[in-house]
């Protein structure tokens, strides 16, 4: 337990050794499970949860900020696990205990907690809650990074519990940002962070900033990472999701090939469509990158922020290779509904990966394109200029 100010206190805990999270994320630095508890004259809210597996530590952690004072409120600006695990044993030993949510985190609890019986009070843009003389306000945040999600601020001490927006996977022994030891592992998190959580919801994240813009912030408390203050990093942190958000200003369009290949023929393939592109889109971005030659987080920012993208591909056991999965298991299907994409590659038995992948990509509501450039093992002369027509047929479309 840490006290912030003489009414707000640190009662988060540390996870230094987490390396994975939500399957997906590498934490190399950990992460924290960040509550908040805030004492009015008359009532006291927790703010957040943490963990299941922390429960007894965050219990203690509580006990030390709270004493012998039974907390009237838990809110919770977002559900997810991470955030909730503890709600359940937290009923159960505070019975009286609100459970402050938004319309969607009403649904969401019960199911996390397998509870009907839950006290739940559903709280709108803009509603207040008063613990005398600490005035709690919350602000619908949807989609940052949950429907569920909403910013709470305490307008006496202008702080902003902002849940997982302006947060990172971080884990230091100090709070503040400013007792930081390692800021370039911090940014680090920061930035990945960013595009792993919030990228997919560049325009939610616009609208987030919007709504908090007027406010006087002088600390951000959020749900994982250090506690952000005015002298340091608030600035910083919201200037780069600014810049992360907002839509690219390009002249030219991007239109990347994605390919995987054994023996060079889908590459000799992949190049010929490249050059059907571009006689069409001279000045393009449309380069050809070996799936296996690059890093895949970054092969995936390249795909999700295209005008359109291509998947070359070869078939091995009936089934595309295993990298061209992976790829495309970083679509972000809440932007990518009729972006373009076609499909190329040789194949040597058989060429089930086409429409496997066709099928995928369809399931996200991609416009794939109707025509596949497909053939067996290696490619002549003239099937590299029909490549070449496949390129230029398809960047027509366009």
């Amino acid at each position: 337990m840490k006290k912030l100010t003489e009414s707000v206190y640190y009662t988060g805990v540390l996870n230094p050794g987490m390396r994975v999270f939500d399957v997906i994320m590498r934490t190399e630095y950990g992460t924290s499970y960040n509550s908040y508890v805030v004492k009015g004259a008359e009532k006291t809210a927790v703010i957040e949860a943490a963990h299941l597996q922390f429960a007894t530590q965050f219990e203690d952690e509580l006990h030390e900020a709270l004493g012998d004072t039974v907390p009237d409120y838990l809110v919770l600006n977002h559900t997810e696990p991470d955030h909730s695990g503890c709600v359940a044993r937290l009923t159960e030993r505070y019975p009286q205990l609100i459970l402050v949510v938004s319309p969607a985190a009403a649904i969401y609890i019960k199911k996390i907690t397998n509870r009907a019986d839950l006290n739940l009070q559903i709280v709108r843009d803009g509603d207040t809650l008063d613990l005398g003389g600490k005035t709690l306000r919350f602000i619908n945040a949807p989609l940052l990074h949950w429907p569920d999600s909403m910013f709470t601020w305490l307008e006496e001490e202008n702080i902003l519990f902002s849940c997982d927006f302006l947060g990172c996977h971080f884990c230091e022994p100090a709070v503040y940002d400013h007792q930081i030891t390692y800021y370039d592992k911090y940014w680090e998190a920061v930035q990945y962070y960013y595009a792993c959580i919030f990228g997919p919801f560049a325009p939610y994240v616009q609208k987030g900033l919007e709504k908090t813009a007027s406010l006087d912030i002088k600390m951000v408390c959020p749900s994982h990472g250090p506690v952000l203050t005015a002298a340091s990093q608030i600035r910083p942190v919201m200037d780069y999701y600014r810049e992360q958000s907002s839509p690219p200003q390009r002249s030219h369009k991007l239109i990347p090939l994605f390919y995987c290949t054994a023996y060079g023929n889908t590459k000799l393939i992949a190049e010929a469509v490249r050059r059907g592109i571009l006689n069409v889109y001279p000045d393009a971005d449309a380069e050809a990158y070996n799936i296996i030659e690059h890093d895949m987080a970054g092969l995936a920012s390249i795909m999700n922020g295209s005008d359109a993208f291509l998947i070359g591909a070869l078939t091995i056991n009936r089934e595309a290779a295993p990298p061209v999965w992976q790829l495309l298991s970083y679509i972000d299907a809440v932007n990518i509904p009729k972006r373009p994409v076609a499909l190329f590659g040789s194949f040597g038995w058989s060429g089930e990966a086409f429409p496997h992948i066709a099928e995928r990509l369809a399931s996200v509501k991609c416009a794939v394109f109707e025509r596949q450039f497909k053939l067996n093992f290696v490619p002549t002369g003239e099937d590299l200029e029909a490549a070449e027509a496949f390129g230029e047929q398809f960047a027509r479309t366009l």
